[in-house]
């Protein structure tokens, strides 16, 4: 980033000074086409597919996703709720748990029945609930139920493997059903240290994580990630004859660096560079995209380039998430369509590709969509010269989000729409299909009934459950189309910080955002500009931003003292902007 600080410091201070005597906030971004020392913002990487997309989706109705957050939790875990296939949530008796002499608990991967499924409860789904309602504020440890803690019954020690998978007892058979439950509960240790044993599980597993980066990675007969699943019992990466998974980089890439800032031990930092040295090294035709891992594989090259000085190709990890160019998946990315004249541009799944369908559509998934925003959120705090990007598609996608819900469709563009117990339209659907299958058009489904796994209804609960992912991060502002981003909310294993948020205007001209501050008095800080906005400021304060483009502000403490240290600036010793 420019150290355009230095520049404008001085002028800052005494404009800051003066607007405040005033009562006024200042800011630098009062007219930037007209005033001469208007603050400059560091220059942006495009995303090409982003671009693509309309800076005003319609048509637009953007939910309060922390009431949605809130909503469904509330649903979920009603264990006296009463209707068709209540309660959604069962607490099982110990016998149950093959792990632990603890109760276990957990819901149908779509609603209904219960308990025809209840020894097939994911982890995927139960410990993403867990860790999404607490990224969206709601402590899951309190209560009758510790349910963090009882998400241990997922590392399965009694049947010897002693890693966290997605069954309570189960064998390993796909990289993303046994690497993704791992990130999902490494980050719920991180949310809720010394909790039972889970800092103790974490360490043994990703002891053994380490031994398979080592093997597909760092050794002198390293044999690369392109399989499908890690054989732990014979200490070697399998291929299935079916499908191939090489993405896997990306997910243990996560979980290494995550041992390392864990528990400070240098073997896991060389693991995570394995793994994304091996990602950095593809070409562009080699993109190994299969699912949900590969955003956690771009996240960790961004803060490893910013926290380690490493040099790896983030944009290009980046780039392989949105576009439909996978060797081993080549539908999936993220959807840029309109699809019965909605816009649906952000929603991440499926594009109908030759040779699989010959017509325009494709099957967007709400799981997926959810879970994609939570490592590019939080990686802005890292490297803000992809705010633009990942704010315009925030607000496309958090727009069109709201389709995978039953409440905005009317019957005939549903697939189960005789379950009527959501009352505050809070249980998604799977996904929502174009021309998927049939003739349907923004048709909310799932896979469940039309392949007849036993399950009642399309209403997927492992997708709904990682809702917490936008409660969390999203929060509207005065003007319709910007919306407020925590960088924060789901920045697991972060050093300490202080609140930041992405704002990105689409409008043609600078708009005025009012924010409400927390307790206290505060610096606002934009670390596009390397300036400060306004300072010494409580309450709420006015904040300008540019047309078509976006700030990313730090609120740090008033008088905080200001220090660089190489490209890293710091206030009162906390790093507030890496570049």
């Amino acid at each position: 980033m420019h150290l355009v600080f230095q520049k404008f410091s001085s002028l800052l201070l005494k404009k800051t000074t003066l607007a405040l005597s005033l009562g006024l906030a200042f800011n630098c971004f009062a007219d930037s086409a007209k005033n001469e020392n208007s603050c400059e913002l560091s220059p942006q990487i495009h995303i090409p597919l982003i671009k693509r997309m309309p800076n005003f989706p319609e048509p637009y109705h953007m939910r309060d996703w922390q009431k949605v957050t809130h909503d469904f939790d509330s649903f979920l875990y009603d264990l006296d709720a009463k209707g068709e296939h209540l309660p959604l949530m069962k607490v099982l008796p110990n016998e149950l748990n093959p792990n632990s002499d603890e109760k276990a608990f957990g819901f149908t991967s779509y609603v209904g029945p219960i308990e025809k499924h209840q020894h097939s409860f994911e982890a995927i789904a139960v410990i993403g609930n867990v860790l999404s309602a607490t990224f969206a504020g709601i402590d899951k440890s309190k209560g009758e139920y510790n349910w963090v803690e009882m998400c241990q019954q997922y590392f399965n020690k009694g049947n010897g493997r002693n890693l966290v998978l997605n069954m309570m007892d189960t064998d390993y058979d796909s990289f993303w059903y046994t690497v993704f439950p791992h990130i999902l509960f490494y980050s719920l240790t991180d949310r809720y240290p010394n909790t039972g044993e889970m800092d103790e599980i974490m360490k043994i597993t990703a002891d053994k994580w380490y031994q398979a980066a080592y093997i597909m990675g760092g050794s002198d007969k390293a044999t690369g990630f392109n399989f499908t699943y890690f054989d732990f019992d014979t200490n070697q990466p399998k291929y299935n004859n079916t499908w191939r998974e090489p993405d896997s980089a990306a997910g243990i890439a996560w979980l290494m660096y995550s041992a390392y800032l864990k528990f400070d031990d240098e073997k896991y930092l060389k693991a995570a560079q394995w793994c994304l040295q091996d990602l950095d090294d593809k070409l562009l035709k080699e993109n190994p995209y299969y699912e949900v891992q590969l955003p956690f594989g771009a996240y960790t090259a961004v803060r490893m380039n910013a926290e380690k000085g490493t040099h790896y190709d983030a944009s290009k990890l980046i780039n392989w998430c949105f576009e439909h160019s996978s060797e081993v998946r080549g539908d999936m990315g993220v959807v840029y369509k309109r699809w019965l004249d909605h816009d649906c541009h952000g929603l991440v799944g499926s594009l109908n590709r030759l040779p699989w369908r010959d017509r325009e559509g494709g099957y967007a998934f709400a799981m997926n969509t959810f879970a994609m925003a939570w490592p590019f959120v939080s990686m802005l705090r890292y490297d803000d010269r992809y705010a633009d990007s990942i704010g315009k598609w925030i607000l496309n996608a958090a727009n069109a989000s709201r389709l995978f819900y039953g409440g905005f469709h009317p019957p005939e563009r549903q697939s189960s729409p005789e379950w009527k117990e959501d009352k505050n339209n809070a249980v998604a659907y799977e996904g929502l299909r174009q021309k998927w299958d049939k003739d349907e058009e923004l048709f909310a489904s799932g896979d469940a009934v039309n392949h007849n796994w036993g399950y009642a209804t399309d209403h997927g609960l492992y997708g709904s459950s990682y809702v917490g992912v936008y409660g969390g991060i999203i929060k509207k502002t005065n003007q319709k189309y910007i919306l407020q981003l925590d960088c924060l909310a789901t920045d697991v294993f972060s050093k300490e910080a202080y609140p930041t948020y992405l704002y990105f205007n689409p409008y043609k001209e600078t708009k005025s955002v009012k924010i409400e501050l927390p307790k206290g008095e505060f610096d606002i800080y934009e670390t596009r500009s390397n300036s400060f906005l306004a300072r010494n400021v409580s309450g709420s304060s006015e904040i300008m931003i540019p047309a078509d483009s976006s700030i990313v502000i730090v609120l740090a403490p008033a008088k905080g003292k200001l220090t660089k240290d190489k490209h890293k600036t710091l206030i009162n010793g906390i790093i507030v902007d890496y570049r």
